[in-house]
């Protein structure tokens, strides 16, 4: 029988796509990324295992909510697509049963065409894009971004709908040509509904300290307002500065 390994689950979310959500939280995740809040989360093998059905029941006492909010299904993690097969089976069983708008957080490490199935059946992918520049990515969360800008373009080529998220970090995501630079890659991409920036926060340190991991940003406060507002800037800019290459460049 199939089953997914769950790190834990929420009935009201609100911020994890559109309208009043279900969230889902796979368990497993590649990632190391230094700013994480559910480190607890990395491990592949552990989790609460949960059949398809056991996770539709959970879901559907509030189904009114959903459907009323224009909402439903958000599976995130960890990272999702290291399940796909079982996050599959559920987009379409919820979609079979309810016609429930059916979202992906996902950090696009996994291969887009191997997971294809699993897109197919994605009304949303919410896409973090950790880090802009390759090194600075390595060092944030031990991998390169080759795979996840990969994953972006994808989306884009095949025309499926995306919100993408950065965490904003001091000192490590402020330089200018950064943020100009993400905004010059945002510009590329067709399908982006929503761009946001989230604010670090230090919610999460207790469970690195559970788990007797040192945490990498002692000391690193959440950003002020000002320098949010000031990445806003720069990345828009960035992004304008391509739709106009784009203007210029097409034939008429």
């Amino acid at each position: 029988m199939l089953k997914g390994h769950i790190h834990s689950l929420e009935t009201f979310g609100t911020v994890d796509g559109p309208g009043i959500r279900f969230v889902l939280f796979m368990q497993g995740c590649l990632l190391k990324c230094q700013y994480c809040h559910n480190p607890d989360t990395w491990a592949l093998n552990e989790g609460n295992p949960m059949t398809l059905e056991e996770v539709l029941a959970e879901i559907e006492p509030y189904l009114a909510y959903y459907r009323s909010s224009g909402g439903g299904l958000t599976v995130s993690g960890g990272e999702p697509t290291l399940q796909a097969h079982f996050v599959a089976e559920l987009f379409k069983e919820v979609k079979r049963r309810w016609n429930l708008h059916t979202t992906l957080d996902s950090n696009g490490f996994n291969d887009a065409g191997r997971i294809q199935d699993l897109l197919n059946v994605t009304d949303l992918v919410l896409l973090d894009i950790k880090h802009i520049d390759n090194d600075k990515h390595i060092k944030l969360t031990g991998k390169s971004n080759d795979r996840m800008l990969s994953t972006a373009r994808w989306l884009s080529e095949q025309g499926r709908k995306m919100w993408i998220r950065h965490v904003f970090v001091p000192g490590i995501h402020d330089d200018e040509q950064d943020l100009l630079n993400l905004g010059r890659f945002i510009g590329t991409l067709n399908g982006v509904e929503k761009f946001e920036i989230l604010p670090y926060h230090q919610m999460g340190v207790y469970k690195w300290e559970m788990l007797g991991k040192a945490y990498p940003l002692e000391g690193v406060p959440s950003p002020t307002e000002e320098e949010v507002q000031r990445a806003y800037r720069l990345i828009e800019e960035g992004r304008l500065e391509t739709a106009e290459k784009n203007t210029v460049c097409r034939p008429s």
